[in-house]
């Protein structure tokens, strides 16, 4: 009766503590949401409050930030980024867990020594190489230095080693050829994770902020961060304005999270038996 009693308890404490947690995540969203569903006068007045609803607002920030440009340019910069980083990801992964080559070892942790150089540390550099390639605002800039990633290597790296090396051999035995066996056997098999990692590869690019505002000064190529950025400074005295551009950026993002976020899971624990 008293571990019983002790089991409940600790139940209770656990559905209390989550809720407490999911408070404190929701809040913001919550705030954001009606915020933006409120005239500019009405914003810092009740902010808690859910009164005097309006569409106006998202119109006017869709309109003044052109996002429509700017979540078009979004899609397509984080779906060419998103294919190629998957493409070459699976091509390496397989040559460094089934292919046989001098230097492999170390060629492997070349790559991987590439993630513990920060992206700041090389933006100045890869800036003035656009600049001498004349890609400045251009889509080229925005795709070309993401088209390969070595977190997906190693991630999918790690779920190709866990398919047996005798399957690899009795397959070549049967005459499948390295792409054969690629596509026929290694890709269905890792599917979760490379779903995973193509997942993570869409919000990556689609949040970025930083290099966009580095390579592009023409709206024309504003992604969702350097619209609101412009949206930001052209209605300094509007911030509902602000926060309606926050909730129409962010909105397509939530659901693609909520649409894949068990395969996101799946796919990232997917590697984790063997290392």
């Amino acid at each position: 009766m008293a571990i019983d009693q002790v089991h409940g308890a600790r139940k209770v404490g656990r559905y209390v503590l989550l809720s407490a947690m999911a408070v404190i995540v929701l809040f913001p969203i919550y705030m954001m949401v009606v915020g933006s569903l409120k005239p500019g006068n009405k914003v810092l007045v009740h902010p808690l409050l859910p009164t005097d609803f309006t569409t106006s607002t998202l119109r006017e920030a869709w309109n003044s930030g052109h996002l429509g440009r700017a979540l078009w340019n979004s899609a397509l910069v984080s779906t060419v980024i998103t294919i190629a980083q998957v493409a070459t990801s699976i091509l390496a992964a397989y040559a460094f867990a089934f292919l046989r080559f001098p230097g492999r070892s170390i060629v492997f942790v070349a790559f991987l020594a590439t993630l513990l150089v920060p992206l700041e540390a090389t933006l100045t550099v890869n800036r003035r190489t656009m600049q001498d390639l004349s890609w400045i605002n251009s889509y080229k800039a925005l795709t070309v230095p993401f088209l390969a990633t070595a977190f997906g290597i190693f991630m999918i790296r790690q779920v190709f080693l866990q398919i047996p090396r005798e399957m690899h051999e009795a397959a070549s035995m049967d005459g499948l050829g390295h792409l054969g066996f690629l596509w026929q056997v290694a890709v269905p098999l890792s599917r979760p994770t490379i779903g995973a990692l193509a997942l993570f590869s869409f919000l990556s690019s689609w949040n970025q902020y930083l290099w966009p505002n580095l390579v592009t000064t023409n709206a024309k190529y504003n992604t969702v961060q350097t619209g609101l950025k412009a949206l930001k400074s052209a209605s300094l005295d509007k911030p509902n304005l602000v926060i309606a551009g926050t909730v129409i950026v962010a909105l397509p993002i939530f659901i693609v999270l909520v649409a894949f976020q068990r395969q996101l899971i799946r796919g990232l624990t997917a590697g984790a038996v063997k290392g």
